[in-house]
């Protein structure tokens, strides 16, 4: 899992300048403190070379592509038959202006999409939240020695002591917490943690449980560390994150030893701290750019809330289908959980292709809605530069697309998928989704899809 930089590393954005010629061509490539050095990069292709200061917000102007299906099916149809793709893959190309269908295989078919249904999560987020709205920790007292640290949500809330890098630059910490309570002159005896914001069991059923407490899963509460990574950069996560955040408070208050346990506040508990989270903006971008489960399923727990929904795993899918729903989008209801993690999830192409056509600018009946839906574009991961796309398409003929493509990948034990948006020879952007459901070994179908998302930026295709 990449660590970025919010607060003081330098925000890299990269105009991709022959390949997206419009509003749409820029991302940022930031790291976290935590993050060890990266790689050097080769000598940037000239689609990478241009660097400016700042992203655009505008949805871009969108023209029709004059490719035709015939000629994307020439141009890509033996690709999809590669052997690397285990058999079967699930496609879909469509013109991202006028929505028209270039190429299909089996696009309607719902399948594991991986991490590419991380897209469904932003999409909805951005339908529901202002990017800068942010998530709330507050810590209530009684007055009898006892705290409760009451969660919102906020999967980035740092655990770190003052002065100490944060996992997440920007985050909450807990230690601004302690200071409140210190200033406040409120003597703690025992932690309780409130975690009752969020509804259901915390590790989806559909998941499998060997999961938990790698890099890459964790139980979802509503009061959580670090996304619960507790052996940065990012080892190992916590399989019991509210408590392990009340034991970091502990820690941070100078006791250690306290009692912390699990509850609900009473109400009418005075507050006596609160923290802010970083904008939801920033926690999209980094669960779209390092592909984080934990923040991904916590986020889709928001879109319950504002949806008046059960902050559960079929109250945030049930709320996400909704809201894509009014956007014209139809997911289904194959969705198990936020992230993708689930190998029972099923989201076909042609939904994926739906977001990514919003997130190209498309026009839908609320423009608010669309606006924000577009910043999705720049927080997508980058071909040959940044995210998890940053070590792909760095050699042989995948090169030329370094910097022409921006996509969300996904990678279960047996899929390998990738979904976004590429600009093609004539300038006109494409929406694309691949997913290899039946792969055996995702080395060999990352290359295959690589291949195809390359050969869509080297396509006139008419």
């Amino acid at each position: 899992m990449g660590r970025r930089w919010w607060a003081t590393a330098v925000v890299v954005v990269l105009v991709i300048a022959a390949a997206f010629v419009a509003g749409y061509a820029v991302t940022r490539v930031v790291h976290r403190a935590t993050a060890a050095p990266a790689p050097p990069h080769p000598s940037l292709p000239p689609a990478l070379s241009a660097v400016t200061a700042a992203p655009t917000t505008a949805p871009s102007t969108a023209r029709s592509t004059s490719a035709t299906p015939a000629g994307v099916r020439e141009a890509i149809g033996a690709l999809a038959k590669a052997p690397g793709l285990g058999g079967r893959l699930l496609a879909r190309v469509i013109d991202a202006h006028t929505g028209k269908i270039l190429f299909d295989g089996r696009g309607n078919t719902p399948a594991a999409p991986a991490s590419t249904g991380k897209l469904l999560t932003a999409a909805a987020m951005f339908a529901v939240h202002e990017p800068g709205d942010r998530l709330t920790t507050k810590i209530v007292s009684t007055g009898d020695g006892t705290v409760y640290l009451v969660g919102g949500g906020d999967p980035t809330l740092a655990a770190a002591a003052p002065g100490k890098p944060s996992t997440y630059a920007g985050a909450a910490r807990i230690s601004d917490l302690v200071t409140q309570l210190h200033h406040a002159h409120v003597a703690v005896h025992r932690i309780v943690v409130d975690g009752s914001l969020f509804a259901g069991p915390s590790i989806a059923p559909s998941w499998d449980r060997t999961d938990i407490g790698t890099s890459y899963a964790a139980p979802i509460t509503a009061v959580m560390s670090d996304a619960a990574v507790i052996a940065p950069p990012g080892y190992a996560r916590s399989t019991e994150p509210d408590l392990d955040a009340g034991a970091a408070l502990a820690k941070l208050l100078g006791d250690p030893k306290l009692s912390v346990t699990q509850g609900k506040a009473p109400a009418g508990a005075k507050v006596v701290a609160s923290v802010r989270s970083a904008p939801v903006s920033e926690l999209i971008d980094e669960m779209l750019q390092t592909s984080d489960n934990v923040i991904a399923d916590v986020l889709a727990r928001q879109v319950a809330i504002a949806e008046h929904q059960p902050a559960s795993f079929t109250g945030a899918v049930t709320a996400i289908r909704t809201v894509l729903g009014r956007l014209g989008v139809h997911v289904g209801s194959g969705m198990k959980d936020g992230s993708g993690l689930s190998s029972a999830d099923r989201v076909s192409p042609a939904a994926l292709v739906g977001v990514l056509r919003l997130v190209g600018g498309a026009d839908t009946t609320a423009p608010k809605a669309a606006a924000q839906l577009h910043l999705i574009a720049s927080m997508l991961p980058v071909a040959g530069w940044s995210g998890t796309l940053e070590l792909r398409y760095t050699a042989g003929a995948q090169r030329y697309a370094a910097g022409r493509i921006r996509a969300k990948t996904g990678t279960l034990s047996t899929v390998s998928s990738l979904a976004g948006l590429v600009r093609d020879r004539t300038g006109a952007l494409l929406a694309f989704s691949f997913d290899a459901d039946r792969a055996i070994g995702t080395y060999g179908a990352e290359a295959a899809l690589d291949a195809l998302a390359t050969r869509l930026t080297r396509c006139g295709c008419n």
